[in-house]
C-alpha cells in the first residue's frame, strides 16, 4: 500500500502546482493506477488459489481473501471519493448528489458481485 500512498501525494502534489483545471486528469491517471494495483494484487491471489494456497500460504483462500476484498475496495472507495467530490462540487449539488450516486451504485454493484454463489465450485 506505500507504493499507493506515494502515488496519492505525487497526485496531490501535482494539483497543487498545476491548479483545479488538471484535477480530472490528475484523478483519472491516479484511479488507473490504483486499478492497475487492485488488478495486479487480485491476479496474485487467484494465482495462490489455483495452486491450492491462501494469502501467506495458510491454506485455501476463502472468507478472509474475500473480506481482504471488501475492505481495500472499501478504502479505495474513500480515498477516490474525496477527489470525485472535490470535482462533482464544481458542478454545483447536483453534481455532488451524482457523484455519490455513482459511488453507492458501483459500492452496491461490488458488494451484488462478492454475495453471488460462484458457479464453478467442485
Amino acid at each position: 500500500m506505500t507504493e499507493l500512498k506515494k502515488e496519492l501525494a505525487a497526485t496531490l502534489e501535482a494539483r497543487r502546482e498545476l491548479g483545479p483545471e488538471y484535477e480530472a486528469a490528475l484523478v483519472d491517471s491516479f484511479v488507473d493506477k490504483v486499478d492497475t494495483q487492485v488488478r495486479r494484487r487480485l491476479a496474485e491471489e487467484r494465482l495462490l488459489q489455483a495452486r491450492g494456497g491462501g494469502p501467506a500460504g495458510h491454506g485455501p483462500a476463502g472468507p478472509v481473501s474475500a473480506f481482504g476484498e471488501r475492505f481495500g475496495f472499501a478504502i479505495v472507495t474513500l480515498v477516490l471519493a474525496v477527489p470525485l467530490s472535490a470535482i462533482g462540487v464544481t458542478q454545483g449539488i447536483g453534481g455532488l448528489v451524482a457523484t455519490w450516486a455513482g459511488i453507492v451504485g458501483v459500492s452496491l454493484a461490488h458488494t451484488g458481485r462478492l454475495r453471488r454463489p460462484s458457479r464453478h465450485t467442485p
